[in-house]
């Protein structure tokens, strides 16, 4: 019997989001909005996301003594995160600049802080949550020999998930971890590397990343939808039609709902269209965090996601 549904060993940042009218070019500049201060980072997201669902969730990562780290442990232990795995100190919080326009797309520069610190060594310490986890989830916004380290203590039986944003390209060892590798289509692009060249279809960008390793791989497409592929091709997942407000965390959002519902034994359409749902749900509302749905407001008539 497994204690967690979910581990996730990444990022846990602080978010200064800035509403502006249109990003600058270089050397220009743009009034916005006053600062929002949110909790945020891919990791700490996911966790967040998936607890509010309902899934058990436990985060693995390394925040600042500071106030932007004190934010953080609040948000995941109001979520229903365990935060046992959240370790404290070694650099200040990581902060990411947000601007965000009036369509609701975003321009994000990460200052990665205390997630650079966080090691391999951190990772093998941990070992009893990843025996007491049947999910693990993680992301590069943490090191990447941090991530090779996670794929390195995966214990049989469990299931691992990445999404590798940042994108860089990926070493073959955690390439063949993942089940499933989930991108959006920037995010292929880059690990596939001059592969990406050869199409501009995203359903052959997924049987191309397959082809790299992957026991499946899932490409997010936005208002596109998603595709998932597998030893059994390739199906799209379709769109679920919403009033963006503010795409901050959306991806995050489906990576955590697609992660819970594979371990609860859904197939990898059923999670990924359940995961299009709450990201679609999610983007509806502004903020990271504090727009991840729970479980029956992505049930809720009326909704757009019902079903």
């Amino acid at each position: 019997m497994y204690d967690y549904d979910l581990l996730v060993v990444g990022s846990a940042n602080a978010d200064l989001v800035i509403g502006v009218e249109r990003r600058p070019g270089a050397g220009e500049t743009v009034l916005g909005s006053d600062l929002a201060v949110h909790p945020g980072g891919k990791g700490a997201n996911q966790a967040v996301a998936a607890a509010r669902l309902g899934a058990r969730t436990v985060l693995l990562a390394r925040v600042g003594d500071d106030g932007h780290g004190r934010l953080l442990l609040d948000s995941q232990r109001a979520a229903g995160v365990d935060t046992v795995g959240v370790l404290v100190g070694g650099a200040p919080t990581g902060v990411a600049l947000i601007t965000v326009d009036p369509s609701g797309d975003n321009s994000i520069v990460v200052s990665p802080g205390a997630n650079g610190r966080l090691t391999p060594q951190d990772v093998r310490a941990a070992t009893s949550l990843f025996h007491a986890s049947r999910v693990v989830s993680t992301q590069l916004e943490i090191p990447l020999e941090t991530v090779v380290e996670t794929v390195r203590n995966l214990v049989p039986g469990s299931r691992f998930v990445l999404n590798p944003s940042p994108p860089r390209p990926l070493p073959a060892e955690v390439l063949a971890a993942c089940d499933p590798l989930i991108v959006n289509e920037h995010e292929a692009k880059v690990v596939l590397g001059d592969a990406a060249g050869v199409s501009d279809d995203p359903e052959d960008w997924a049987q191309l990343l397959l082809a790299k390793g992957p026991r499946s791989v899932v490409v997010t497409l936005g208002a596109g939808g998603a595709l998932v592929s597998s030893g059994n091709g390739v199906t799209r997942i379709p769109s679920v039609k919403v009033d963006a407000v503010d795409t901050t965390g959306a991806g995050d959002a489906f990576t955590a709902a697609l992660a819970w519902r594979l371990g609860r034994g859904e197939s990898l359409a059923e999670a990924a269209a359940y995961a299009a749902r709450v990201g679609a749900t999610t983007v509806t509302k502004e903020g990271a965090q504090a727009s991840f749905p729970t479980a029956a407001e992505v049930a809720a008539p009326g909704s757009g996601t019902e079903g």
